[in-house]
């Protein structure tokens, strides 16, 4: 099979999760095409995204405001925050494992509860947490960092040719000083940095979306416009 090949699903519509009195829909491809990372690489330059073993682009109706975001590597400088968070971290441990635990479960269920509350996602199904950030086809890892023995993060990320794609960070919801989340990104920036990998993919940059809004700060920054990659400007 070819990308030209492909086969997508129309997902239903839904309230969007970004911009408020607005709804959305998503086109999944097809379950039964057997993706793997080179392919789902391929899929992420063209907007894809995957959720579990499920890749899929948003394909709202009247609205294109949801565009592929990556970080160039290569070219990266911290500014004085992610710096100073940086710092703020620097006695992590980071170790990389290839499969979710009851630890990560436990981690995940407070910060959902903390952070998510009401939010449409059960801390309390493990079953949906493990479809949710586990993928059967990817390369898929899970960063752990820890301060000695106790966990405070978990990303999980996906390895493609072109890159680290960041699929989701989730952490000690007490801990919000450190900055756990920006410093997961930085440690993925690094890690491609020194393997030579081009890109660090954030997902989908959303103008106007206050959950969004932290990806500008990840300079250069590129978004997917009319099928081309270029620069964000920032305003």
């Amino acid at each position: 099979m070819t990308m030209q090949s492909l086969r997508l699903l129309m997902g239903s519509a839904h309230a969007c999760g970004y911009l408020q009195d607005r709804h959305a829909r998503s086109a999944f491809v097809d379950p039964a095409f057997p993706l793997e990372p080179s392919l789902y690489g391929a899929l992420l330059d063209q907007g894809f995204r995957r959720s579990g073993d499920y890749a899929y682009r948003p394909m709202c109706l009247n609205c294109r405001a949801c565009q592929s975001a990556r970080i160039v590597s290569h070219a990266f400088t911290p500014d004085r925050a992610q710096k100073r968070c940086w710092k703020r971290n620097a006695d992590l441990q980071l170790s990389i494992g290839g499969r979710l635990t009851d630890e990560h479960y436990a981690l995940y269920r407070r910060y959902l509860a903390a952070r998510h509350h009401n939010g449409g996602m059960d801390p309390d199904d493990v079953d949906a947490f493990r479809e949710f950030l586990a993928c059967g086809w990817g390369a898929t890892e899970f960063w752990e960092f820890r301060a000695e023995r106790q966990l405070l993060a978990v990303a999980v990320v996906d390895r493609v040719p072109s890159g680290l794609s960041a699929v989701y960070t989730f952490f000690d919801p007490e801990l919000t000083n450190r900055g756990l989340g920006t410093f997961a990104i930085l440690s993925q920036i690094e890690r491609a940095k020194a393997e030579r990998l081009p890109h660090v993919y954030l997902g989908y940059w959303v103008q106007g979306s206050a959950k969004m809004d932290y990806k500008r700060r990840f300079q250069p920054l590129e978004v997917l416009r009319g099928g081309q990659w270029q620069a964000l400007e920032i305003e």
